[in-house]
């Protein structure tokens, strides 16, 4: 009886707690949510995963709530289509109260169309596109964030790098096309180009992949941006790796959504992905997520074989918090299962029947939407808390893929931008600098920052001042040096951001030049991403490259050999005066004998006699004057005031002879041999050119000369030897060359030879970059600092200049010119209409007075007689002595003028 009584008490104990169980059961309210994923992927198998074990520990740790979340999952594949039906079909069927999903931003559009006419909220952790807007769907809530809150923490690291141009590859969906306009707003804010975008379909197989590959290729793109998802981006990744494109001197990012899903990628794409740069949310450590990671590695061994449950992923973080939202929203909107659609038609009775036009409105999705979207706890990816329908933006962790793992290299927030540490706010303290970021292994495992302009330059014999390439005899690597390589270096220094670069001479095998400078200009975008050297802007270049700003004036001109033997000439005593100036001083001299034999001759004897004897006396007198030692006196006053004139000018004249005589007979006096081309041309004579120069193409184009009377050189020691042979001998009229170079071979040879003829004109010396480059306004904007900092420029011109410059030479640059050196008339012309002036008058006063003395008497004497009758009377009456003591203009006197050796001592009269 005791035994019995036993039973039936732990028989009754029994019944009590399951009493105590199902009332408990019967008392939670069971709230069905729709799931909408692509199960046979990564990120919906792991998604799967984590909805259930946070709800399980969220019912664990909220036992009292009386609600519970019931996941009703549907399998959408990888379509657009099974996305929009399994949410329709949950939503009329399953009467689910909000749907999590669907995982794609091209489902996520339909299926929000869906929700906002069922009024269901439609709760997606990883539809990341910008084109899905939450603000303009309002039963759209985004547990995840925006794709283009990562813009920003992306250009960061464009600039800090200092990257002028970026390609973008994407995947042609909404998820990568929503992505662009943000993208280039953000690089046009930091002035980077995209010159081109590579959109990839996301089906495309590896052979249209590889296409597309093939074409980036040959755009010397180095700096890529890959937007896609990772099922696509592995096959781009091994694709690329196969064609070089993962080598040195190239540069990979990767945004978020394929930076959340690097580990679950195979070994043979992280195999190719080495060196890449990725950034993704950062997820701040704590407690809680360190345990849930040690069971999900626990878990891990009991999945089933056919899910693709690998690594945990910022996706799986992001369902796990939504799944702990939605329960925390649930309870608090009181949501019962119990009339959850008010249906517009009446329900079917095959329940798989999907009806849109039966599609009801559901009592409960705005109450259900408000309380999540006012919802905020500390989650396991970090703050769950939303702004305008998706959650808010924080930091942002840069990662290097090396080997296996991913290396952080920095942080990224919107308040403060890049550093390598964050603080116990998740806030970075510096500002955008690449040396804020701890040094990446870039692809090639090197740590040199990609990409490394590679720049072309000259390989020349001589004229090595500007440019010089030597090989190092240990290493056989080119020592690169000259004005053009210092000047760059600087101009590097003066920019806002580095450029790594390397220089290669553009050669042969020989180590000889490849070619002229018009052929390495065509090597830009094919060879070389620069030209340094001293490439000159020309227009016919300016077609396929841009230049930079001149560095160097520059400009083309003519260089002959000068003559010097003014000192043996047997005539050299002429050379003074120029052929006008001796006939018209000759003129001058005998007019000047004439007005005075014309005032003197009626009343000095010393200018009477015979015919020759006057002749004499005229040219005597007049010549005897240069040397002012004339013996005849004058008496008449209008002849001093002549001869006082005339002396004046005798004294100019002569005093300017003896000046200019004695500079030839004691001055170094040279002369070109030619100055004007066209001589040059006409009598065919050979000219010179700088080897490879582009003054080969001014003399055949623009001078017109015969190819064949051209000759190039390599040094200065060939024009020197050229040009001194002259051309009688093999050699050359002239030597053509940029006027730097003429300079510089006239400050060795400043003796020989002279810079004649007019200046041919170009910009000058410049850099080189592919057209459209958009290095070219920071590097000219750098050469303005760098030439107008006249000590930093001038140091860089002494290092390859003054050495030439510090022979006793005039200024190279004046050039001779290419007029006689003879005095003209134009000099004196003053003096000799001064002293004509003065004849005239006193020969029209002397005349005056003769014709106003004599005339009345002869017209009484000889009224009839005509005109021309009366004219030769006069000149008989002139020919007559007067007696010069009537003579009013006559000193009562006698004087002479002995002849003087200077103006200044005149002897008295006796």
């Amino acid at each position: 009886m005791a035994c019995y009584q036993k039973h039936l008490s732990f028989v009754s104990f029994l019944l009590l707690i399951l009493s105590l169980h199902v009332e408990h059961s019967m008392a939670k309210e069971f709230v069905p949510v729709g799931v909408v994923l692509d199960l046979n992927s990564t990120v919906g198998g792991i998604a799967k995963r984590c909805m259930s074990m946070a709800l399980s520990d969220f019912y664990a740790v909220k036992d009292d709530y009386n609600t519970r979340i019931t996941l009703l999952t549907k399998n959408s594949g990888n379509d657009v289509i099974a996305a929009a039906s399994a949410a329709l079909d949950l939503m009329m069927n399953e009467e689910v109260h909000a749907i999590v999903g669907p995982q794609r931003s091209a489902q996520a559009k339909f299926v929000i169309e869906l929700g906002r006419k069922a009024q269901v909220p439609i709760i997606s952790f990883s539809a990341t596109s910008p084109s899905l807007s939450p603000a303009q769907n309002p039963f759209f809530i985004r547990t995840a964030l925006d794709d283009s809150a990562e813009v920003k923490a992306i250009a960061a690291i464009v600039k800090a790098y200092g990257w002028r141009e970026i390609v973008l590859i994407y995947e042609d969906t909404d998820y990568g096309n929503g992505l662009i306009p943000y993208l280039m707003d953000a690089f046009e804010e930091i002035e980077t180009r995209m010159p081109y975008r590579s959109a990839i379909p996301p089906f495309s197989n590896n052979s249209e992949i590889a296409q597309e590959i093939k074409k980036l290729n040959e755009t010397n793109a180095r700096i890529f941006l890959v937007h896609m998802t990772a099922s696509l981006a592995s096959k781009l990744f091994v694709l690329a790796n196969k064609a070089g494109m993962m080598r040195e001197g190239y540069a990979w990012i990767i945004t978020a959504g394929l930076s959340a899903l690097v580990d679950p990628l195979g070994p043979k794409v992280k195999e190719s992905m080495q060196g890449v740069l990725g950034l993704r949310p950062y997820i701040p450590r704590s407690k809680q997520l360190e345990e849930f990671k040690r069971r999900w590695k626990r878990n891990l061994t009991s999945s089933k074989p056919n899910v693709k449950i690998t690594g945990l992923n910022l996706f799986g973080l992001w369902a796990y918090d939504t799944a702990w939202a939605l329960a925390l929203a649930v309870e608090k909107a009181g949501i019962m299962h119990s009339g959850f659609l008010k249906k517009n038609a009446s329900k079917s009775n095959i329940k798989s029947n999907v009806d849109l036009a039966a599609l009801g409105i559901s009592e409960t999705g705005q109450i259900l939407l408000d309380t999540i979207l006012t919802t905020e706890f500390q989650g396991l990816s970090g703050k769950f808390h939303l702004i305008k329908g998706q959650l808010e933006p924080s930091a942002f962790e840069i990662f290097n893929v090396i080997g296996k793992t991913e290396r952080i290299i920095g942080y990224w927030t919107i308040q403060r931008g890049l550093s390598q540490e964050l603080d116990d706010n998740n806030e970075v303290a510096y500002s955008i600098s690449k040396d804020k970021l701890k040094q990446p292994i870039w692809p090639g495992d090197r740590t040199e920052q990609p990409p490394k302009l590679r720049i072309g330059v000259p390989v020349k014999l001589g004229f090595d001042e500007f440019l010089k390439v030597e090989w190092d005899p240990r290493t056989n690597k080119p020592i690169i040096s000259g004005f053009s390589h210092d000047v760059f270096l600087a101009v590097l220094k003066a920019l806002p951001f580095p450029l790594p670069h390397e220089f290669i001479p553009f050669m042969n095998k020989d180590k000889q030049s490849a070619g002229t400078y018009d052929e390495l200009t065509y090597q830009i975008k094919l060879q070389y991403d620069a030209v340094v050297g001293d490439t000159t802007i020309i227009a016919n270049r300016s077609s396929y490259v841009d230049f930079t700003l001149p560095y160097s004036e520059s400009g083309v001109s003519m260089v002959v050999l000068v003559k010097d033997n003014e000192k043996k000439n047997f005539w050299i005593f002429l050379k003074p005066l120029s052929l006008d100036l001796w006939l018209t001083t000759g003129a001058v001299f005998v007019i000047t004998g004439v007005v005075i034999w014309v005032l003197e001759h009626r009343i000095n004897s010393e200018f009477r006699g015979p015919r020759v004897q006057q002749l004499g006396t005229i040219f005597g007198f007049s010549f005897s004057t240069l040397v002012f030692a004339h013996s005849e006196k004058v008496l008449s006053n209008w002849s001093r005031f002549v001869m006082i004139i005339w002396f004046f000018v005798v004294l100019i004249l002569t005093q300017s002879y003896t000046a200019s005589l004695a500079s030839m007979l004691t001055v170094q006096r040279l002369q070109p041999t030619f100055v004007d081309v066209k001589e040059i041309k006409k009598n065919g004579y050979f000219v010179g050119y700088q080897n490879n120069s582009y003054v080969e193409g001014l003399l055949i184009k623009q001078l017109t000369f015969d190819r064949s009377k051209l000759k190039p050189f390599n040094t200065y020691d060939d024009y020197h030897e050229a040009l001194s042979k002259g051309i009688q001998n093999g050699g050359i009229a002239a030597v053509f060359d940029e006027i730097p170079y003429i300079k510089l071979f006239l400050a060795k040879y400043c003796s020989r030879y002279t810079m004649v003829g007019p200046t041919y004109k170009s910009d000058g010396f410049g850099f080189a970059f592919p057209l459209g480059s958009p290095l070219v306004p920071y590097i000219s904007r750098a050469i303005l600092n760098v030439t107008q900092d006249t000590d930093k420029l001038g140091a860089i011109e002494r290092t390859y200049f003054s050495s030439r410059g510090s022979t006793n030479c005039e200024d190279p640059s004046t050039s001779i010119s290419s007029n006689s050196p003879s005095l003209t008339l134009h000099s004196f012309g003053g003096l000799f209409i001064i002293t004509g002036t003065v004849s005239l008058i006193s020969l029209l006063v002397c005349f005056f007075k003769f014709f106003g003395s004599h005339w009345p008497t002869l017209s009484n004497s000889n009224p009839e007689s005509s005109f021309w009758s009366k004219l030769i009377e006069m000149a008989k009456y002139f020919d007559q002595k007067e007696d010069p003591s009537s003579h009013p203009n006559i000193e009562r006197h006698k004087s002479r003028v002995h002849a003087i050796s200077s103006p200044d001592i005149i002897e008295p009269s006796t």
